[in-house]
């Protein structure tokens, strides 16, 4: 039996170590104490594994034709059956997959499991620091502990939420072999802006539909809650756009998002709302804007938006003119604010960039430099939206990583 080392007990890691095992012996190096720190984190320790909704769109890749290689129908199946034959019952929420009893740690319990039952050795805290090649085996720390395998597996990460031991290691590794990395950049992170009222409004939730426009153009377009905070947006619509920011920011384009308060009224006119806001009003004739609104947003939001249209608290609704309504209204359906960065790598989920698809069989994971080399999960240039998906791209890239190993 061939020697595998695969250096990280991610997702990823524990998959391919999973199907490895079955006819190989299996050395998994992990830097932390215990593995599968990340996906203890996930959906805020629940743990959306999976969705049902596989389309290739919510997938993202600056090879976009390396993706379109990797997926089908049968992949995705198998990871249905692997969880399933791991006992994992799903609690299926509008296609997003969580462990039924809610809790991350049954996801990452479950695959240690099986893995040592298997009998993949698990080395914790163990910090690989270089990988050589000689007479095609790989010789991990070459100058320290000198353990030589017969194929490796990379599955140690990206840069995102770096406090889970994701310290972008694994980049310098894979360019070690060769490898080209695309610019790995935060994505599904938080959106930073200046703008001037951001603590005024800071902890309000509310349902929305973003628009981020690069240059005047709509660019990413979502409906969902959002929160706003003291350095700008944040929430599931807003992760989902944060992957355009950086590139366009680096071209000097500028970058703004634009918040449609009243998702419910998409379909109205200006016109319209005002008429509707004008048969509010006269039912509501003792009220101040400020009272007749205060039914409609937040509060702190609605200060910010009678702020932002020079409007005051007790000023009533029938009284303005026309042009005053509309200015109001034209903030409440359409209220922009500049974006001048995303959050770090530490408060990302997610990275886009990685090793080039290019580079990589995408149906075996084997690199086309180097023979018996894998590289898995995020350590590959494939970001996926929330809702599942990057952990979903971990375990297709484990088993086909593992299987063919």
């Amino acid at each position: 039996m061939a020697t595998v080392a695969i250096i990280g007990g991610g997702a990823s890691g524990l998959t391919a170590s999973i199907y490895a095992s079955k006819n190989h012996n299996v050395t998994i190096f992990e830097r932390n104490s215990v593995c599968g720190k990340k996906i203890t984190i996930t959906g805020n320790g629940k743990c959306n594994y999976w969705n049902e909704d596989q389309n290739l769109k919510h997938y993202h890749s600056s090879n976009p034709e390396g993706l379109k290689t990797f997926f089908d129908r049968n992949i995705q199946k198998e990871v249905e059956n692997f969880f399933t034959n791991l006992g994992i019952f799903p609690k299926i929420k509008n296609g997003y997959y969580y462990p039924y009893s809610m809790q991350a740690t049954s996801i990452r319990n479950t695959l240690v499991k099986k893995a040592t039952t298997n009998k993949v050795k698990i080395n914790y805290n163990f910090l690989v620091e270089e990988i050589k090649v000689e007479n095609q085996k790989f010789i991990i720390n070459p100058k320290k502990e000198h353990l030589v395998f017969d194929k490796l597996i990379l599955a140690c990460g990206s840069m995102a939420a770096k406090k889970t031991g994701s310290d972008g290691i694994g980049y310098q590794l894979a360019k070690s072999f060769g490898h080209t990395i695309v610019k790995p950049e935060p994505t599904l992170v938080q959106l930073v802006s200046d703008a001037p009222f951001l603590q005024d409004w800071h902890g309000v939730r509310c349902e929305s539909i973003v628009s981020l426009c690069i240059e005047e153009k709509l660019l990413h377009q979502e409906i969902g809650e959002i929160q706003l905070t003291n350095y700008g947006v944040s929430g599931i619509c807003i992760f989902n756009m944060s992957r355009y920011v950086k590139e366009n920011l680096r071209a000097k384009k500028k970058i703004i998002l634009h918040i449609d308060f009243l998702p419910d009224f998409q379909n109205k006119t200006y016109k319209e709302l005002i008429a509707w806001l004008d048969k509010r009003a006269k039912n509501l004739k003792e009220y101040s804007l400020e009272e007749m609104l205060e039914g409609i947003l937040p509060y702190k939001l609605l200060f910010v938006i009678l702020k932002e249209t020079h409007r005051k608290k007790e000023e009533q609704w029938l009284k303005l003119k026309e042009a005053e309504k509309i200015a109001l209204v034209k903030k409440l359906k359409d209220f922009t604010i500049p974006i001048i960065d995303t959050l770090d790598f530490e408060h990302a989920q997610a990275c886009r960039g990685g090793v080039s698809l290019t580079e990589i069989d995408m149906n075996t994971m084997e690199s086309k430099k180097i023979k018996n080399l894998y590289i898995l999960g995020e350590l590959l240039d494939v970001d996926g939206d929330c809702g599942g998906y990057n952990l979903g791209f971990a375990w297709m890239s484990g088993i086909k990583g593992g299987k063919n190993c």
